[in-house]
């Protein structure tokens, strides 16, 4: 199998995957109102299923430096979702669902840090741009799994929709039976102190920490902004959940789109270009909303915002690889940390600035992407190839 073959079935992996996960945005709440539960406690199903991704992403980006068979742990992945929301669906109360949603989720975390190290350490002179390729199946599956759920709810309980939105993973992990075979082995090492204190060496240096800083207000920016902007819509400008579920997917998938061709040109030209451009444009525009502007103008500025940050995701990454160039599974698997955890108090932040007021929330954002534009320019250098 050819290299572009092989990202396109990583795309499709990665859409199979983050199915169920992306599900969970209307199965959730569906599962709190039939089980009686209150709003904290929905919100905290939704926080230990990020703790348990959280918990898995450096070591399945561990276990992508050291183990020859990736294909293998790659195969792994589906099932381990598969049969972790399967069980979700029978859960009988609010921890046991809890508990399998957070072990469920770990298995999706393994997928990125092992499937991107895969990519970035196979294709070095376009990182960005397999990455690019790859985010396009998460973004549509964060799209579609909501629509097709929001239909399911309406013939079948919350249980049934969980059971019915693994068929993907399980489809696809059979595919990768025989995908897997294609994934290129490595040599297999024994995982030791000494490599990681390197990886730590390198990190601690002004410039690693800098990178460090630049992911995560860089993610601050892009989940503040995400998690408002419907409430926004809703409250200030009045749209229909149809409506707003329309603007929502348009300004994810135009963002998604783009990776690919944003990333390529980093791999080109540099990643601290791209990154500033895309930080910057993103600042503007949000500093824009904060000024209170007529409708008109609201949804392209939220579209130019939103896919400018969307857009240089994969160079973001890639831009931490370039950083320590070997072991690239820990690396990105840190770096998913950093922006999947750290960067989610971009949410709490922009909601307690909305409460004093929507232009407080998008003058915040826009000064997390514009110190994430500055931080762009002093610490990732130049790495054309």
């Amino acid at each position: 199998m050819n290299k572009r073959a092989l990202m396109t079935w990583f795309a499709v992996g990665h859409l199979a995957n983050d199915w169920p996960i992306a599900a969970l945005w209307l199965i959730a709440p569906a599962a709190g109102h039939s089980m009686g539960l209150s709003p904290v406690e929905v919100g905290l199903l939704f926080t230990l299923f990020n703790l348990g991704g959280a918990l898995a992403y450096i070591p399945a980006g561990r276990m992508a430096d050291h183990v020859s068979n990736r294909g293998g742990l790659l195969v792994v992945t589906f099932w381990w979702v598969a049969i972790g929301y399967g069980l979700a669906a029978l859960a009988p109360g609010f921890w046991s669902l809890a508990v399998l949603l957070a072990v469920a989720g770990m298995g999706n975390a393994a997928w990125h840090p092992i499937a991107t190290g895969v990519l970035t350490r196979d294709n070095k002179d376009g990182r960005a741009k397999a990455l690019g390729i790859h985010a396009i199946g998460g973004s549509f599956a964060e799209v579609l799994a909501p629509l097709s759920v929001g239909f399911l709810l309406s013939v079948v309980d919350w249980r049934g929709a969980l059971a019915i939105s693994v068929v993907p993973t399980i489809l696809c992990g059979l595919c990768f039976l025989w995908v897997a075979r294609s994934v290129p082995a490595i040599e297999a090492r024994k995982a030791n102190r000494d490599d990681l204190k390197g990886l730590i060496r390198a990190w601690r240096t002004g410039r690693g920490l800098r990178i460090v800083a630049m992911i995560c207000l860089y993610n601050m920016a892009l989940v503040a902004l995400l998690s408002m902007i419907p409430l926004y819509l809703a409250t200030v400008h009045d749209l229909k959940p149809a409506s707003i579920g329309i603007i929502f997917a348009a300004l994810l998938i135009t963002g998604a789109l783009a990776q690919p061709w944003v990333g390529a040109m980093s791999d080109r030209a540099g990643r601290s270009p791209v990154l500033v451009v895309g930080n910057g444009i993103a600042a503007l525009f949000v500093a824009l909303l904060a000024v209170n502007p007529p409708f008109w103008f609201v949804i392209p500025a939220m579209a130019i915002g939103v896919a400018s940050l969307d857009a240089i995701r994969a160079a973001m990454l890639a831009s931490a690889v370039d950083h320590s160039e070997r072991s690239e599974g820990t690396i990105l698997g840190l770096a998913f940390v950093l922006m999947d955890g750290v960067g989610a108090l971009g949410a709490v932040l922009a909601g307690m600035a909305a409460g004093v007021s929507w232009q407080v929330m998008f003058a915040l954002a826009a000064v997390f992407a514009l110190t994430a534009s500055i931080l762009s320019a002093g610490s990732v250098g130049e790495n054309a190839h």
